[in-house]
């Protein structure tokens, strides 16, 4: 059985294959990636490295054919980009008979208000629509997101947000790694959504548990949507990014991200790793 990994360069993707790795022959593992050279450690461990370019159809039909599992990680850019690439790799996926698609998507989805939605809610259907096996991973959001708040921190800054009392189900990046792998590794996850949340927190809360691991108190300084990008550009964040990020904090304080759910736990065998450990890492690579 042939399983196959989109985006396998990524910093999520590459957490997948090294997983997957761990309990899969490597001639069963394929990933398509846009530049092979990146993917040469992949290679020299007996991967098969297929090059594949959402923006170009045609590769894709080269990079899917054989491909009994696909895991189709998301694409960065605006929605209406990946929403075209997405369906491009899903009527690629069709073509080649793929058997299965598991799709990294975001919680609540199909009816999320979030300003990310709308492209998981549009992949979601096209998968559906072929009729293919298929299996939803709504992520929540990766905890590495705060690295920079948390830096800020260790910096003597406040953690400053727009959110007010609106919760997160922060996780680390590598429980979401090993929760797709066990899906396109697995048997028994045939049309099934799972809402990948780790414990929900209020801004307040996950500044505590900073300042429990940093052995210092934080302040959490709570503003508007416009002061809050003032900050953020002052700290230097490029001015493009800004409205990305207030649309962040907007879609927490509405309540698009608090969505509880015990399925992290289901596919992981475990408790999801607690969030000091990804606080730690953080503060040993500030």
């Amino acid at each position: 059985m042939k399983l196959l990994v989109t985006g396998a360069t990524g910093n999520l993707g590459s957490k997948i294959v090294k997983k997957l790795l761990e309990t899969v022959p490597a001639e069963n593992v394929a990933v398509s990636v846009r530049n092979p050279e990146k993917a040469e450690d992949l290679q020299a461990q007996g991967v098969e490295v297929r090059q594949g370019d959402f923006d170009q159809p045609d590769s894709l039909d080269k990079a899917f054919a054989g491909v009994d599992r696909l895991l189709l990680i998301s694409a960065d850019g605006d929605n209406d980009t990946r929403i075209r690439q997405h369906t491009q790799a899903v009527k690629a996926a069709a073509k080649a008979n793929v058997k299965f698609i598991a799709y990294t998507s975001v919680v609540n989805a199909q009816e999320s208000e979030l300003f990310l939605a709308p492209t998981h809610k549009a992949t979601e259907q096209a998968i559906m629509d072929t009729g293919i096996p298929y299996a939803f991973l709504r992520n929540n959001w990766y905890f590495e997101n705060e690295a920079s708040s948390i830096e800020g921190v260790l910096a003597g800054a406040p953690w400053v947000t727009s959110a007010e009392e609106g919760k997160v189900g922060w996780a680390l990046q590598q429980d979401y790694a090993e929760a797709a792998a066990a899906v396109l590794a697995g048997e028994g996850h045939e049309n099934k959504i799972y809402e990948l949340s780790g414990p929900l927190l209020t801004q307040a809360e996950i500044a505590k548990e900073v300042g429990d691991v940093l052995g210092k108190e934080v302040q959490v300084q709570q503003v508007d949507d416009q002061t809050y990008a003032g900050i953020m550009k002052e700290a230097g964040v490029p001015e493009f990014l800004l409205p990305m990020l207030v649309d962040i904090q907007k879609g927490i304080r509405e309540g698009a991200l608090e969505v509880a759910s015990d399925d992290f736990e289901k596919l992981l065998g475990r408790q999801v790793t607690p969030l000091r450990k990804g606080i730690e890492q953080i503060k040993e690579q500030a």
